[in-house]
C-alpha cells in the first residue's frame, strides 16, 4: 500500500493489563500509529505530547443500558453533552454511543427509541464538529442481548436521525460473528461508517495467521472507499503486546515511522 493508507490507532484498554499507559503511548508513537482511544482522561495530556490524536472516546455510559430506553435519554445527553465539550478541547474526532441491551425490546422499536436519543444530541455533535458513532457489537459471544448487533439496524437508526454526525462504528471482528460478509458491507455501506475496529476472530486476539480474517485485504477496501478516518486496532494480545501491535500495523498496510 502507498502513503496514502488509512491512519491507525489503538485501544488503550486491550493493552492495560499488559503495559504501563507511558509504555504503551511511547510503543505506540515509534511504531508509526496516528492516534490512541479508549485511554484514561489522565492520559491524554501523555498522547498530545507523543503527537499522537485521541481518537475517540465513550460518549456515555453505558453499552448494556443505553440510548433504546428513553428513561435513559436525559442522563445520556447530558453525558455527551458534557463529553463533546471535552472533544471539543482536545480534538476528539469521534464519542462512542450504545444502543443497550434489548431486554425484550422489538428491534423496529429499539430502533426508534435509539434514534429519538441521538437526534437530542445530533445537533450538538454537529455544531462542534464530533462524530457520534453507534457501536455494532456481537450478542453471541460477547455482548448477549445486545441491540445493535448487525449492520442493517445501525443503518436504520442512521436513516432514522438523519444527521452528518451520527454514524457507525464498525467493529470488525464483531461483525464477523454475527454476520460476516465483511469488505462487501465496506464497499456498499461505507457512508455510513465513521469509524472501525479490529481483532481477529476467533478468540478477539492479534490480526496473525491463526485467525479468519484477511486484514490486508480489509484495509484496501477501507482506503479503496475514500474513508479519511482511523481504523483502531482493539484486539486482545495473548502474546507479546509490542510485537502484536507491530504486526497489526503492518497487515494494515502501516509504514513504519523511521520509513517515512
Amino acid at each position: 500500500m502507498s502513503m496514502t493508507t488509512v491512519k491507525q490507532s489503538v485501544s488503550a484498554w486491550c493493552f492495560a493489563r499488559l503495559m504501563t499507559p507511558g509504555d504503551l503511548v511511547r510503543t505506540v508513537a515509534e511504531i508509526g500509529y496516528a492516534g490512541l482511544e479508549l485511554i484514561e482522561r489522565e492520559h491524554w495530556p501523555l498522547v498530545k505530547e507523543h503527537g499522537l490524536e485521541i481518537v475517540a472516546i465513550n460518549g456515555h455510559r453505558s453499552i448494556e443500558d443505553g440510548l433504546n430506553r428513553r428513561e435513559n435519554h436525559e442522563r445520556i445527553e447530558r453525558e455527551i453533552t458534557a463529553n463533546l465539550e471535552l472533544a471539543v478541547r482536545w480534538g476528539i474526532a469521534n464519542l462512542i454511543v450504545f444502543s443497550g441491551n434489548r431486554r425484550g425490546l422489538d428491534d423496529a422499536a429499539g430502533a426508534q427509541i435509539t434514534a429519538e436519543g441521538l437526534r437530542r444530541v445530533a445537533g450538538a455533535a454537529e455544531e462542534a464538529g464530533v462524530t457520534l458513532v453507534l457501536e455494532l457489537l456481537n450478542s453471541k459471544v460477547n455482548h448477549l442481548d445486545y441491540q445493535a448487533d448487525h449492520t442493517s439496524w445501525g443503518l436504520e437508526v442512521c436513516r432514522l436521525v438523519g444527521s452528518p454526525r451520527v454514524k457507525l462504528l464498525y467493529d470488525i471482528y464483531h461483525m464477523q460473528v454475527m454476520e460476516g460478509d465483511i469488505i462487501r458491507t465496506i464497499q456498499a455501506q461505507h457512508a455510513a461508517i465513521g469509524h472501525y475496529h479490529t481483532a481477529g476472530n476467533p478468540g478477539r486476539h492479534e490480526l496473525d495467521e491463526s485467525q479468519e480474517l484477511q486484514y490486508g485485504a480489509i484495509a484496501r477496501a477501507i482506503q479503496a472507499s475514500g474513508y479519511q478516518g482511523y481504523l483502531g486496532q482493539e484486539f486482545v494480545p495473548a502474546g507479546d503486546p509490542v510485537a502484536a501491535l507491530k504486526q497489526a500495523f503492518a497487515v494494515c498496510g502501516g509504514t513504519p515511522r523511521a520509513e517515512r
